[in-house]
Formats: structure tokens, sequence, C-alpha cells
């Protein structure tokens, strides 16, 4: 397909681009601008995802395909630190960049004082200071099933940060990538991108929140890439807080070397319809992968989330952990897929997916895959989709616990395997006290989570 087809079938998209290349004619690196076309050439080919395609057969993003969203810009006033306050980290010491509709916003961002070498700015910054490092990361980890959403991203991406630790630094404190949406008007989209590069023997940890503040429809497109060198320690938290209305899809791309290690905790609570995607590609001997996740559903949401673990080299282990807690009519996917190649002998990988449905109407569809090519491996996967247990809540009853505490109570302690697994115990206080919001309360009707 042509980008002159395309524009019969989608052309507020390629109507978005030839704008924004337009904007950026002056002042964007040549590079950066055949990156962009290129993307939006495959975009040409593939289009957005249907429910034809096996990956994406029970996430109908029709309200998306649908819906005429338009590019966000910087409010006529920035909200205050007030504001920010219910997304921000408390009292836990952490750099912090703040993207207000996707754009950088120095007034409320902290990255002072940053270790002697360490690199944190917006990518477009970097793009245009230090073009070699970029240019060899930024989109170059990808395989060829590149879907529509990643290609747009990557043809309309606005800003974003870009974070470089180099050779044998540790980065003692967190870096808080902080993106808010606010507007008056509805379907804004934004599309972050961020690139994180951490060299040999080097640590990071990272956080990403993503949040509206006013109550109205809009889209987050994010992507982001971690390019992890030999040694290199990352650990990742996603904190997706959208509003109700929203919709959020959102890539995250690991690419490992040698005994590097990758620790992953999503938490998705927000959105009327949201996915969150990461692929891990282990190509180096010796890696070392965690994914965890914890996802929650009420009402109509549909929350989705995909994952693949592709193991390259031998000697290398994985460990995936994955609940969704659901009530109303909320439906939850989650596809998880763990790829062991020939030449990845030796390989342990485990994969574990649960889901507690709260009500009679709420809906979960698990596909746990393993596609093993080597023959000697230690690899498991398994799903189990339950409700509470009527046993437990009798007996917490019998203890003069009222119902709407021991719901609360049996929920939490279904979800906290996933918190107490974090290796960060600052933010793992954190995200307890969190979820505790979206348990079933005595001020909430039975079977609802927020």
């Amino acid at each position: 397909m042509s980008l002159a087809m395309l524009h019969k079938q989608e052309d507020r998209y390629l109507h978005e681009f030839s704008q924004l290349q337009a904007d950026l004619k002056a002042h964007e690196v040549d590079w950066l601008s055949n990156i962009r076309q290129q993307a939006m050439q495959h975009y040409a080919t593939v289009g957005l995802p249907t429910l034809k395609q096996e990956e994406w057969r029970f996430t109908n993003i029709a309200p998306i395909r649908d819906t005429n969203f338009k590019r966000a810009a910087l409010p006529e006033s920035l909200p205050n630190a007030t504001a920010l306050q219910p997304y921000s980290l408390g009292d836990i010491d952490a750099y912090q960049l703040v993207f207000i509709n996707g754009t950088f916003t120095k007034s409320l961002s902290r990255i002072d004082e940053l270790p002697n070498g360490v690199v944190v700015s917006t990518l477009q910054t970097a793009a245009h200071e230090r073009p070699a490092l970029v240019q060899a990361h930024l989109g170059r980890h990808w395989g060829a099933a590149v879907h529509g959403f990643v290609a747009l991203n990557t043809a309309l991406m606005q800003d974003g940060a870009f974070i470089f630790v180099p050779k044998n630094v540790v980065v003692e404190k967190p870096i808080h990538l902080l993106f808010l949406t606010t507007a008056a008007d509805e379907h804004l989209v934004t599309y972050p991108r961020n690139l994180i590069v951490a060299e040999p023997s080097s640590q990071l940890r990272l956080i990403e929140s993503y949040a509206g503040l006013d109550g109205v429809s809009y889209f987050t497109n994010a992507v982001t890439e971690v390019c992890l060198e030999d040694s290199a320690v990352v650990e990742h938290t996603k904190l997706q807080l959208e509003q109700s209305k929203a919709f959020h899809m959102a890539t995250t791309q690991v690419h490992q070397a040698r005994a590097s290690h990758f620790h992953s905790q999503v938490l998705a609570v927000g959105g009327k319809l949201s996915r969150n995607e990461i692929f891990a590609v282990l190509n180096g001997e010796g890696c070392e992968t965690t994914l965890n996740g914890l996802y929650f559903g009420n009402s109509a949401q549909l929350v989705d989330s995909y994952t693949c673990i592709d193991h390259r080299q031998p000697h290398c282990n994985s460990h995936e952990l994955y609940k969704g807690i659901l009530a109303g009519e909320s439906r939850g996917v989650f596809n998880g897929k763990i790829v062991v190649r020939p030449e990845a002998q030796k390989t342990n990988a485990k994969q574990s997916n649960s889901c507690l449905l709260l009500s009679k109407d709420a809906i979960i569809d698990t596909k746990p895959q393993l596609e093993i090519f080597a023959d000697d491996v230690k690899c498991t996967h398994g799903a189990t989709v339950g409700q509470l247990d009527a046993n437990a809540l009798f007996y917490l009853r019998s203890r003069g616990m009222d119902l709407a505490s021991a719901r609360s109570l049996l929920t939490y302690a279904f979800a906290n395997e996933v918190v107490d697994r974090m290796p960060f115990p600052p933010l793992q206080q954190k995200l307890a006290e969190r979820i505790w919001g979206y348990l079933p309360g005595e001020h909430r009707s039975e079977g609802e989570v927020r």
C-alpha cells in the first residue's frame, strides 16, 4: 500500500504527518526525518491492527480507529505542583521529568546533580547534541513485525526522555518520567517516545507514569526502547493511571546483551481501552529477565497485556507473573509468549497468569504460549481464573469482619504477590497503598474495584 492509497483510508494520519514534516523541516536532522518517513511507509503497508490478527483478536481498537484525534499542544496555563501530587512519588527522592501533553515542562521537572557522565534530557535535545548515540539505538532493535501503533509513534513522535548511563555507573536515585494529558477539549493525542541506554555494568531504576488531569477522552500512543549492554541492570516500573475515558497504547522494547538483568513491573488501572506490551530480546548469554504485572478492570474497561520474551542465546533465565482483578462488565486480555530459539540451549523460563473475577459479568481471555525450538530447556507456563474463596470469606466474617473488608483483604492478598516481587521497597510500599484504593470497600457496590 502506498502513501497515496493510505490517504483514502487514514487521511487524518497522513495529513498530520505532512503537517509535522513542514513544522520540523527547518531544524530536524536528516537521519531522524528519514526514520519518520520509513515508519510512515511501514504504516501504509500494515495499517492499524484488526481482529483478524491473532495477537489482536480479543482487542477491538475500533473506538480509536473511528475517532478523529488531534495532536495535543501545551495548555495555556500549566498545572501546578499540587495537581501533580497524586502522580508523584511522594517522599521518594527521585529525579523527575514532566511532560505535559507530550511536551517537556522544565519548570515542573527535577534533573539536577546527576552522577558524572549520566545524561538525562529530552529525546529532541539528544538527537541534536548526541546524534551518533541516538542514531545507533533509536528504532534499531525491532523485529520485522512492527504493528501500526508503533509505526505511527515513530512517524509522529513528539518528544520524550533520553537517558544514558555510562559504563560502571550506578544511578542511586530513581528517574521518574511523568506524562500528563490535560485539556478542555476532547480527543487529543500524544506520541511519547523514550530511549534508554545502559552501558556495560551500569545500573538504573526507571519509573514511567501516565495519567490525565481532566475527565475527557484522549489517546496516548507511547513507545519506550531500553538497551542494556553487557552486565547492565535496569529496573523498570510502568504505572498506567489514565482517566476513565482515555485510550492507552504502549510498547516497551527491550534489547539485552550478555549477562544483563532487566526487571519490569506494570500496574495498569485506568483507561477505557488500554494495551501494555513488552517485547524482550535476550541476545546474549546469561541474561536474566523478570516481567511482573498487575491489572485492574471495572465498568466496561478493556485491559490488554501482551508480552513476548525472545530467548536467542543459551544459559538465560526469564520469570513472568501477571495477575488481573476484574469487576463490573470489564474485560481483561493476557497474551504471553515465550520463544526459545535453536541456539538458546539451557534456557530456564517460567510464566504464570492468574485472574480474579469479582463479578459475574467480568471476562478474561488468557493465552500463555511457548514456542520452543531447542531441546535442552526448562520451560513452564500456566493460567488460572477464579473468584474469591467462599470458605475464606466465611472464615473472616466469622471472626467479626464485615463483607466489604473481607473481600478487600482477600483481593489484596491475591494482588500482593506481584507487589512483593518488586525489588525497590520504597516504591513497593507506595504501590501497596495505591492498590488499596482500587479494592472493594464499604462505600462501593459489590463487585466494583474502583
